[in-house]
């Protein structure tokens, strides 16, 4: 059954289910699904919404064990979350050469975040959007912030910024230009072409990094929704198990290659030359 008695046919129920549940920030409303997105002057508020709960969720539950911690006999739970951290902190010594107490942290932040989010996509497709639109009364909902292009881009963006941040601490404004424009053709004659190379290389980064997550995610979740909206109820298990337990490993994975990728480029932006 799809979440709005509205819908008739399959595409009618996928298309419903890609639709975020969104707000003009010039007129203060919802956008009701179907009708033009108001595009740069919207926001997705369920993306939002699940993103910050989520980011609060990863830090009440990790504050409370670290509270909590004791030298004796761990609980199960605390085991879990040392071996979280502990698997966190042996990548960055791996992967991180230069000195920064914000890395760490940083990664831990990263891979617990996307994780959670990632995680949502293993709810039942109909569930949040059901309760949402019959119990508060909203047109649309996804609950996938990581299969939000904005989010995953947002942030990328912010690993971005550090990047730049890292690259003038430790090579100067003069370093980092150079880098930018003697490299890889060590003569003022290729400055423009360097410039080009090096500035699409460098902007590539965030890109990817976002775009990576992003489709990943939203692959997986259309794939439920393909489940949901061409085969019968009583027949979508056959499928939906199997692919459920795969996805399991591909949040996983996704988690761990933003994090990964996030070490790996800010190394290279805090190496000297």
């Amino acid at each position: 059954m799809s979440a709005s008695g509205e819908i008739s046919t399959p595409q009618d129920y996928i298309g419903h289910h890609l639709n975020n549940l969104q707000l003009d920030l010039r007129s203060m409303e919802l956008v009701k699904p179907g009708v033009d997105s108001p595009g740069f002057w919207a926001i997705n508020i369920d993306s939002m919404f699940f993103s910050i709960v989520l980011g609060l969720l990863f830090l009440l539950v990790f504050r409370r064990v670290a509270v909590k911690a004791s030298s004796g006999v761990p609980s199960k739970f605390q085991c879990a979350v040392e071996l979280i951290i502990g698997f966190v902190d042996g990548t960055v010594k791996d992967m991180y050469h230069g000195k920064s107490k914000v890395i760490a942290p940083l990664a831990l932040t990263v891979f617990v975040w996307v994780f959670l989010m990632n995680l949502m996509d293993l709810l039942p497709i109909d569930l949040l959007p059901y309760l949402a639109e019959h119990v508060l009364g909203l047109p649309a909902l996804r609950a996938v912030p990581t299969a939000d292009v904005s989010v995953t881009l947002s942030m990328a963006i912010g690993v971005f910024i550090l990047i730049l941040f890292y690259s003038i601490k430790m090579k100067g404004v003069s370093g980092f230009v150079k880098e930018l424009t003697m490299q890889p053709f060590n003569h003022w004659a290729f400055i423009p072409v360097n410039l080009i190379l090096e500035g699409v290389s460098l902007l590539s980064k965030p890109v990817s990094l976002g775009l990576r997550l992003f489709g990943n995610m939203y692959a997986g979740e259309l794939i439920f929704i393909l489940i949901a909206g061409l085969l019968p109820w009583w027949s979508q298990w056959l499928l939906n198990v199997p692919w459920a337990i795969f996805h399991i490993l591909i949040i996983t994975l996704q988690a761990f290659i933003f994090m990964v990728l996030t070490i790996v480029y800010l190394s290279m932006a805090s190496e000297e030359h």
